[in-house]
């Protein structure tokens, strides 16, 4: 139903939630709270502790102050509280400045930071006390745009939650199977919650919804696209094992073994393979993906290797290039002549060439093939299915295997790689040394370059990581160039490498080069070297302004050393001592797991840092907000694996399942 059928929604505010991307009364059910106050008690601040969330009043004393910095809009304000005077700071929310008046008590919901006696809120949500303020209990906080009030907001949904009256595609026997709830009243305790324990079920209960359908398109669309095996593998277990130990001076660990028995069941069954290798910086996903090179190429066929960067493309190229002495392997990236690219792509064509290692130069419409069967796809999360399926539609009923080094969260894995079988590698080479890992604050700066310096004499490198290549106006954020001139004045013994994004990959790859042979100690870098780079020697990664990087990105910086049996170190600067920043660091210092780590990350960032900036956000956004565990998501994988087990084929369920999936891969997929 359009909204201006809601009272109180006229065509002005109807582009209001326009902008919320709400255009009729069923997105608008959906549209859950970012927030809840509680007003249940208010507390005065001179009783509150450092980092409590409060509910608390105060009278606005000056006009608010809005600022403008290269990391966004700062408004800041003073407020007053029975002769104690606090200050209210809100960071990129620029519109608040609009809606705040001197002399006007507002109630205020948020973080409290209490130093030296002085109190300020960070980012709390507010409502103006006036005559008319009437609300008690758990009240729900909603993002807004334009002129829209959270009054008219909660009005509305409350209506359009009465209008849609969600109904449940979960067949009834299982809803009674697993005590779920009526959807309809779960949709009305979230808008309008009665208690934190009733809200904490509700939201469960559509979450569990929300995954059963997206997890059962998933099963559509996996049952749609499974292709009998057409390309047949002429590969015996007795000669890949013989490939493994001739081409590896290790014996491969539990997981790598898994990985392998499992791509082998892939290739030698009737059923395309479409598999994913997730596994941690060191796991040897690489390792295993050769055997999937050498069934193929030993059975006659081609093999696409495609890399998101040229770095790690020409890494891979060096690897498959040494392993495979007997066979034609080319690289193909956007840094070759014309001339040389049009050479490649005949003899491609031609079926001179078995592997072809590529970046997007790969994925060219002019790039053809003879008998390509098996296409691998390294560092997944940095391309779209849409990508993926153009390189694979090279070939005929080509076999897929995709590996990603981003440990992504079990919760997640069920969502971005429902198309694909998962094999997860948790161990590592058993020589491998635990990096030892330290948070290093301004004062202790020095000692930490003498000790880096020592470990240089001694024959290790070291990495130097900047979050910018430009610095911001405050001064706050170090750039790589600056950090280059000033460690080159600081420690005179040691050679210096320059590495950042805006470099021409010619340049990129001549530095690496020259830091893999030793021509220089220390590489200063943006986070161009967070995957793909493989230097035995580096032991030491230092990391400037810490608490600007995701923890799964800083897990994959670190493990950019420790990659042989090397003591290795990592060292995480940052100038903040707030609890929040050490508290996130912490996570780092003390767990080596990345996939621990991911779920941390996960639980505090959202699903936006796996699946990158762009879709930051936009991923199950209508869930983002509600608090369900994650064992909601695995109970709605267990309800639709009952379901199809059943053989159910409800059309309310493909209907709605499909819709979701569709709308998903707009998203994240493409």
């Amino acid at each position: 139903m359009e909204l201006t059928k809601i009272r109180g929604i006229s065509e002005k505010r109807e582009q209001d939630f326009n902008k919320l991307g709400i255009f009729g009364t069923s997105q608008l059910a959906r549209f859950f709270p970012r927030s809840y106050l509680d007003l249940r008690e208010k507390q005065p601040l001179v009783f509150v502790y450092h980092n409590d969330v409060v509910l608390t009043t105060g009278k606005v004393m000056g006009m608010p102050v809005r600022r403008n910095f290269r990391r966004g809009d700062i408004v800041r304000i003073s407020c007053e509280q029975e002769g104690l005077i606090f200050s209210v700071v809100w960071f990129n929310q620029p519109y608040v400045a609009s809606k705040l008046f001197v002399g006007k008590e507002y109630l205020f919901y948020g973080r409290v930071r209490v130093e030296n006696g002085s109190y300020q809120l960070t980012n709390p949500s507010f409502e103006l006390l006036d005559n008319n303020f009437r609300l008690k209990g758990i009240v729900p906080q909603y993002k807004l745009k334009g002129n829209l009030t959270q009054k008219l907001v909660r009005d509305s949904v409350k209506l359009s939650v009465d209008i849609e009256k969600p109904s449940s595609i979960i067949p009834e026997f299982l809803q009674r199977k697993y005590a779920l709830g009526p959807l309809y009243s779960a949709f009305k305790e979230v808008h309008n919650p009665t208690s934190f324990s009733s809200l904490e079920k509700a939201s469960e209960r559509i979450a569990i919804e929300e995954y059963f359908s997206l997890i059962s398109a998933f099963k559509y669309i996996k049952g749609g696209k499974e292709q009998i095996r057409l390309n047949k593998y002429d590969c015996s277990p007795k000669e890949l094992l013989k490939f493994i130990s001739n081409s590896f001076p290790f014996e491969f660990t539990a997981g790598q073994k898994q990985a392998v028995n499992q791509i082998f069941a892939d290739l030698t069954g009737n059923k395309v393979m479409n598999r994913l290798v997730q596994g941690d910086v060191g796991s040897g996903k690489t390792a295993v993906s050769t055997c999937a090179v050498f069934i193929a190429v030993k059975s006659g066929y081609q093999v696409s290797f495609l890399a998101p960067t040229e770095v790690l493309a020409t890494q891979n190229y060096q690897i498959l290039k040494r392993v495979f002495t007997g066979y034609n392997v080319e690289l193909i990236t956007g840094s070759k002549t014309a001339k040389e690219k049009k050479q490649i792509k005949l003899d491609l064509k031609d079926g001179k060439i078995d592997i072809i290692v590529g970046t997007h130069a790969l994925l060219q419409e002019d790039v053809e093939f003879k008998n390509l069967s098996l296409c691998i796809c390294d560092e997944q999360q940095r391309f779209g299915v849409a990508q993926r399926s153009s390189l694979v539609n090279k070939g005929f009923a080509c076999d897929v295997l995709v590996m990603s080094a981003t440990p992504i969260p079990r919760t997640l894995s069920l969502i971005f790689y429902g198309d694909l079988d998962i094999t997860t590698i948790t161990d590592k080479p058993s020589e491998r040394i635990e990096i030892q890992t330290n948070i290093v604050p301004k004062k202790k700066y020095l000692d930490m370059l003498g000790f880096i310096s020592k470990e240089i004499k001694d024959g290790k490198q070291a990495y130097f990581v900047s979050p910018k290549i430009e610095g911001d106006e405050e001064g706050e954020v170090i750039c790589v160039t600056e950090l280059f001139e000033e460690l080159k004045s600081k420690m005179p013994g040691v050679s210096f490498g320059l590495l950042h994004g805006k470099m021409k990959e010619k340049e990129k790859t001549q530095v690496i080069d020259s830091f893999k042979n030793k021509e220089i100690d220390a590489l200063v870098s943006t986070t161009v070297i967070e995957v793909g780079v493989d230097v035995k020697d580096a032991s030491v990664m230092v990391i400037y302004n810490a608490e600007r990087f995701g923890l799964s990105q800083l897990h994959q910086l670190r493990g950019r050393v420790g990659r042989s049996n090397i003591k290795s170190y990592c060292f995480l600067l940052t100038n903040k001592v707030d609890g929040e920043s050490i508290e996130r660091l912490s996570v780092i210092k003390k767990y080596s797991d990345g996939f621990k780590i991911s779920e941390y990350d996960y639980k505090i960032r959202g699903a936006g840092d796996f699946i990158g900036s762009r879709q930051s956000g936009k991923f199950m956004n209508d869930l983002g907000s509600l608090n369900y565990s994650t064992e909601a998501i695995f109970l709605a994988k267990k309800i639709s694996d009952e379901a199809f087990e059943m053989g159910l084929s409800n059309e309310e369920i493909k209907k709605q399942a499909m819709e979701k999936y569709y709308r998903l891969k707009d998203i994240i997929l493409n």
